[in-house]
């Protein structure tokens, strides 16, 4: 039997379908194994090139099978796709997955440790109960503008005010009415302070990391921006300059140029949203810090933040600037410091 030098891996949750060639391409294997077999598989298997989509599994099968000597590298789906022949089927999938993984000049997957995953859990976990409360305070909010009552923009004010027009008894909410909102209110402030515990246990991870405290000494950047970016980027060698950070968190200019004509468009938004929504929230918070002090008739402490606001959309300058804190956290990964002002006057 000639030996497999290349395997292509569709994943899935019970049935996995591989794609096996051996040094010449040619085919060796093309079967589907069933999860319980997929250790017994790959640890009997001599050392190869095993190639997976970025999917939900993916960095647990890698760690898994890399322990068996096998070099598994990962790929975007949308950078497989174009070598998907004919229709759309787990056989087609595994078969492009192994044509991807070969090409020179594919992109892959940093892997992530379990220490990666688990804070970067901690950050989704957190985000989804501050989405469900935000949902449950609108609809309590929608409510009681049935009922004529309108509190002001804000959670202060909410916090503030619905305790009193609960115990209100002059107002047109009904018994029913008020039963149902205090039980969401409730509800709501469960999930307030689940989402509190998450972030004191991304503090207690935050105190632990030294390169998480580096990146929270760039201004606009707080805990959670500086976790996040300490847990997703574990080596600065997976990006050559601060410049392709940037662009894996889909903050530079997509383009669509051709004929020699450079045609730059918004920013791409690829890569990972939740980092860059944190990095452009951060830069809003600069520059709303910069306007305040330019209004007051003082300085405002960041001439490059005060020139691009003369000439530009504050949105504009929110995303520049984010940009920028990106190429800085690079910068300061890679050579394990934290912030000078000198890094931020290029």
């Amino acid at each position: 039997m000639r030996q497999i030098s290349v395997i292509g891996l569709d994943l899935a949750k019970n049935v996995f379908q591989i794609h096996a060639i051996d040094k010449q391409g040619k085919l060796v294997s093309n079967r589907q194994l069933k999860r319980s077999e997929m250790i017994g598989y790959f640890s009997n298997l001599p050392s190869c090139l095993i190639g997976m989509e970025a999917c939900g599994g993916a960095h647990y099968w890698q760690r898994k099978l890399s322990e068996f000597g096998h070099v598994v590298k990962i790929m975007a789906a949308s950078f497989v796709k174009p070598y998907v022949k004919s229709n759309k089927n787990d056989h087609n999938d595994a078969e492009a997955i192994c044509e991807a993984v070969q090409r020179p000049s594919m992109r892959f997957v940093s892997p992530k440790t379990p220490d990666q995953q688990s804070v970067l859990h901690l950050h989704r976990g957190r985000q989804l109960l501050v989405q469900q409360r935000v949902a449950l305070v609108n609809h309590i909010r929608s409510i009681l503008l049935e009922y004529g009552i309108a509190i002001a923009v804000g959670d202060k004010a909410l916090q503030r005010e619905f305790p009193w027009i609960l115990e209100d008894a002059e107002n047109e909410l009904p018994m029913l009415t008020r039963q149902m909102l205090s039980e969401l209110w409730e509800e709501q402030k469960q999930l307030r302070e689940r989402a509190l515990q998450l972030k004191s246990q991304l503090q207690g991870w935050h105190k632990q990391n030294q390169s998480s405290q580096n990146l929270e000494t760039i201004p606009g950047v707080g805990l959670l921006t500086a976790t996040a970016l300490a847990a997703t980027v574990k080596d600065c060698r997976d990006f050559k300059n601060g410049r392709q950070l940037a662009a894996y968190l889909g903050l530079v200019p997509r383009q669509s140029s051709s004929g020699g004509k450079q045609v730059l468009l918004g920013i791409s938004k690829r890569g990972d949203g939740y980092l860059r929504t944190l990095l452009i929230h951060g830069a809003r918070t600069v520059i709303r810090h910069v306007r305040r002090r330019l209004s007051a008739g003082q300085a405002g402490g960041n001439l490059w933040v005060e020139k691009l606001l003369k000439r530009c959309h504050p949105n504009e300058v929110a995303v520049a600037l984010a940009n920028k804190m990106a190429r800085i956290a690079w910068a300061m990964l890679s050579r394990n410091e934290t912030y000078r002002i000198s890094l931020a006057s290029v």
